[in-house]
């Protein structure tokens, strides 16, 4: 663990100054307060200070070798250059055959689009067609009905006379028969 509580050092309390008050209360800020130096709770102080300017410092530590130009080993900045135009001529001619491949399929997206709404179109036209026929039958239909109906209204006005005739006849055949039995007698 990298925090131990038992070496926390609370900041020492500050005092304000008058004009630091009136700042404060006024909505300010306070002054900052200074960092505790040293140690933490060690009571070591750390400053850094310069104890002799007149010894010589020690030799600089050993390096690489002293830098000597490379000759044609790398190219340098025109090879990068030529690199950078490569990678370009790379992207455009990506770029120009995408751009080709969404053009076709764009011009091949509204071939198909035009084909549909032509044959949309079609089946609309054969659709209202046939609904317009079949409109025409049915008025026909409906016009047969009414006909059929009243011809079927005047036959049944026909056997409901038809039929009580027949009651009648039915109820005085007897009477009738009797009737002609007493004339022939």
């Amino acid at each position: 663990k990298f925090y131990n509580p038992k070496l926390y050092k609370a900041a020492p309390k500050q005092e304000l100054s008058k004009e630091d008050r009136i700042m404060v209360n006024n909505g300010g800020t306070a002054p900052p307060t200074e960092a505790p130096g040293g140690i933490a709770g060690t009571g070591i102080s750390v400053s850094f200070v310069q104890i002799d300017s007149q010894v010589a410092p020690p030799p600089p530590p050993a390096t690489a070798e002293a830098y000597k130009a490379k000759g044609g080993e790398s190219g340098g900045v025109m090879a990068m250059m030529d690199l950078l135009v490569q990678d370009l001529q790379k992207e455009m001619t990506t770029a120009e055959s995408e751009e080709k491949a969404g053009q076709g399929n764009y011009e091949q997206t509204m071939t198909d689009s035009a084909e549909k709404r032509a044959m949309d179109s079609k089946s609309l036209t054969d659709r209202e067609g046939a609904k317009a026929d079949m409109q025409a039958e049915l008025e026909q239909s409906e016009g047969d009905k009414t006909s059929a109906s009243k011809e079927l209204m005047v036959l049944e006005q026909y056997m409901t006379a038809l039929h009580a005739e027949c009651d009648w006849l039915l109820q005085y055949f007897e009477v009738r028969k009797q009737a002609r039995a007493d004339e022939v007698d």
